[in-house]
């Protein structure tokens, strides 16, 4: 069986937003309209406290783009986003959540990041995604959202050392692109690790 995988389409990383992807809106009806091959939808949503150590606010002296130890692991710091509860961490009313059967939340411990679906930036904690997917007989996971580059990378990389097939869909995803080639860089690295990349039309 095959699910679809909804990374992350949340109000604060689309325009307008505080830690806003560019054109990330642009895949809102792509993924709508894919949502309609699947029958098995699983979506995650970031969810930060207020004092999350990823934030540079929380840093004395500190601003977003700069880098500090966060759970045993270098951890960029990013503006303030996805704060639990907040207007930011919705998911854009445009987002269609009718056929969803879970929605998993993370980057809620706020001593480590979660970009990955599956496990926090240390891999300290699972956000039993894994087991979820294999109690429900899902074999491949195809993978949508924001943003490339970030926690649709590693929700594609975390899957396959889960033993998932994985396939990321090239115009179902926007990247940060904090250097102009993150993009084009992202998809190589999850293609090298054994994913397929694909286009929608190609499902």
């Amino acid at each position: 069986m095959k699910a679809l995988l909804i990374i992350d389409v949340q109000n604060d990383f689309l325009p307008g937003g505080a830690l806003a992807v560019k054109e990330g809106d642009q895949i809102i009806p792509v993924i709508n309209e894919l949502q309609k091959k699947f029958d098995f939808i699983v979506a995650t949503q970031d969810w930060h406290p207020s004092g999350h150590g990823s934030f540079a606010a929380n840093h004395q002296g500190k601003n977003p783009g700069d880098f500090v130890q966060l759970g045993n692991v270098d951890q960029v710091l990013w503006p303030v986003h996805c704060v639990q509860g907040s207007p930011g961490a919705d998911f854009h009313q445009d987002l269609d959540q009718t056929k969803w059967k879970r929605i998993i939340q993370k980057g809620t411990n706020p001593y480590v990041d979660s970009y990955s679906g599956f496990f926090d930036n240390d891999r300290r904690e699972n956000t039993g995604l894994s087991q979820y997917l294999k109690e429900n007989g899902i074999e491949e996971v195809v993978v949508t959202g924001l943003a490339t580059d970030y926690c649709v990378k590693f929700t594609v990389l975390d899957a396959i050392k889960e033993g998932f097939e994985a396939t990321v869909l090239t115009d179902a995803t926007k990247a940060v692109n904090l250097s102009p080639q993150d993009y084009d860089a992202a998809i190589k690295e999850m293609v090298k690790s054994g994913a397929d990349a694909k286009t929608s039309r190609e499902i």
